[in-house]
């Protein structure tokens, strides 16, 4: 799959699962709920406890159609065994340019994570293919929409502070897709093996993606 048939399969998902699990025993139930709940694009973040070794095992296994990534990449060398391992895209909390050129060097997808306008605009003419707006918590919609007036080329990605309510207003604005991590995978209802929770969570999650897509733009 080429970087360029990956950032549309994000792009058209609309949705990017943020996994931060502190027992990756129970990775693959969490996956497979959001499967079924319409979730296309999972983020296995390189804070999970062998993360590296999770995405190896979990990414030949997913269906066509289904992308794994990996999350919090820091580094070029995390980069590349990340992708050795099965990423098919790299996310970050910051930007950083060498894991943008590692990344195309193996034709994946790199969102490193900006807050700025002008880091935003320094991360996109570097490649960055989607630009994680990071963290969008304190900032709203609003934001988004502010930056993407003299921005409109830029492919923007809010993670932090999208919920299963809000995300339709960050499409709104101009998200092309959103991050979520807290508030679709319910901590509780995953300990307790309750997987079926979020399945709804991720139906809800996607059906308002679809319905905010599905309005006429202003």
């Amino acid at each position: 799959m080429s970087r360029t048939a990956i950032v549309a399969s994000i792009v058209e998902g609309g949705v990017v699962a943020v996994i931060r699990l502190q027992d990756p025993t129970k990775l693959r139930g969490v996956v497979s709920a959001l499967a079924e709940g319409g979730v296309r694009a999972l983020e296995v973040t390189m804070t999970v406890p062998g993360a590296i070794g999770l995405i190896e095992q979990l990414a030949p296994q997913m269906a066509d159609g289904f992308l794994v990534g990996a999350g919090t990449v820091l580094d070029a060398e995390t980069a590349r065994l990340a992708i050795l391992a099965g990423a098919r895209f790299l996310v970050g909390p910051v930007f950083r340019r060498e894991v943008i050129e590692m990344g195309h060097r193996y034709d994946v997808a790199v969102m490193p994570g900006c807050l700025s306008p002008t880091e935003i605009l320094e991360a996109w003419e570097a490649g960055a293919d989607i630009v994680k707006v990071f963290p969008a918590t304190a900032l709203g919609p609003g934001y988004l929409k502010d930056v993407r007036g003299p921005l409109p080329q830029v492919r923007l990605m809010p993670t932090g502070g999208v919920t299963l309510d809000n995300a339709g207003e960050w499409i709104t604005a101009g998200a092309v897709a959103v991050g979520v991590g807290t508030a679709l995978l319910d901590t509780r209802a995953i300990a307790a093996g309750d997987y079926a929770v979020i399945t709804r969570n991720a139906q809800r999650l996607v059906a308002n993606v679809v319905a905010a897509r599905a309005k006429p733009r202003q």
